[in-house]
Parts: C-alpha cells; sequence; structure tokens
C-alpha cells in the first residue's frame, strides 16, 4: 500500500496544504495522512500514519521538511520505517529508500539540513552577541511580570492558575513566576 503524510505549519497555508495532497495522489497514495500543525508539535497525524504502515508498503511526503524536524528526527522517523520494512519516497527529492543509493542521499541530505541550521544558528548567536557588545540588543519585555498585579488579583478571586493563564493570554509558568515574585 501507498501512504502518504502531509503537513503544513499554519491553518492559514491552504494552497500548500491542498498541493501537497494533490502531489500525493499523483503519486499514487491511497490513504493520506493530513494535519495542520508545527513540526515542533505532538504530530497525532504523524504517528498514526506511523502505526498504520505494514511491512512492503511505501510511505511518501512530498518534502523532506515536512516530514522531519531535524536529523536526529528524520534518523528516528527512517528506523521505525526500517524496522517495519518500508520504504520512504521523498518526491521533491526524487528520493527512494528501496535503494542502497536512496539510503545514502538521504543521509547525506539529512546532514547537509542539520549542518546548514547549526550554520544558521551560529550566524544568529555571533549577531546578537555583536549587537549586545554596541548596546542595541536588550532581549525581550518580561511582559509577564507587568501583569501580575492582575495574575494576584485573579488568584485571590479563586480562579487556577490555568484560568488565570488563559484569561491573561500567557503560560501557567508565567502566573507562578508572577505569584513568586513577591
Amino acid at each position: 500500500m501507498i501512504i502518504g503524510y502531509a503537513r503544513t505549519s499554519t491553518l492559514d497555508q491552504v494552497a500548500g496544504y491542498e498541493a501537497q495532497e494533490r502531489e500525493l495522489r499523483q503519486a499514487g497514495c491511497e490513504r493520506i495522512f493530513c494535519e495542520q500543525v508545527s513540526s515542533v508539535a505532538h504530530r497525532e497525524q504523524l504517528q498514526q500514519a506511523l502505526d498504520f504502515v505494514r511491512e512492503g508498503d511505501t510511505f511518501i511526503v512530498t518534502k523532506l521538511d515536512r516530514l522531519a524536524r531535524s536529523m536526529a528526527h528524520l534518523v528516528e522517523l527512517v528506523a521505525t520505517l526500517e524496522r517495519k520494512n518500508v520504504t520512504l519516497k521523498i518526491l521533491a527529492m526524487g528520493l527512494d529508500t528501496s535503494s542502497a543509493t536512496g539510503r545514502l542521499m538521504l543521509n547525506v541530505l539529512g546532514s547537509v539540513a542539520a549542518f546548514e541550521r547549526e550554520m544558521m544558528l551560529e550566524r544568529q548567536r555571533e549577531g546578537i552577541a555583536k549587537a549586545k557588545a554596541e548596546g542595541k540588543y536588550k532581549g525581550g519585555k518580561p511582559t509577564a511580570m507587568l501583569k501580575a498585579g492582575d495574575v494576584k488579583r485573579l488568584l485571590a478571586e479563586g480562579f487556577n492558575p490555568t484560568q488565570v493563564a488563559r484569561k491573561l493570554g500567557m503560560s501557567r509558568s508565567s502566573v507562578y513566576r508572577c505569584t513568586e515574585a513577591g
């Protein structure tokens, strides 16, 4: 069986979502798992797709970044598919892990992507350090602490931390930090 997986990061990426589905159908997918969620969030449909695939199946995605969020994650997903004897195909790369060449290319491309991400983070850190040295970088404003009075008032009125966080548009951990700040 040929199984496809499509993902966009946000709900407003409708065209990209539809394009992935169209490409997967053209590639012969008999079943497509779709979701609109960030790559770092829990991806229920990806998990269901991985649970669904069986020995001899082919798992298809349109692009590598639709599947894995990092090299480590890619290695983990490929290992899961290999344990189940499932082939991975990435359409945009013409990559197919049913061959030794396809497996090699996947590892090389994944390593290059990981290297590029590390280089980008290094450049970002250098830029921040330079901006700090020049007095141009102040960091983020501690906006949650500005709401400390509201947090304490709502807690005193009987709201629980989750309700307070929701009402004030902040995380629960910020609610706790505000209560600890005196």
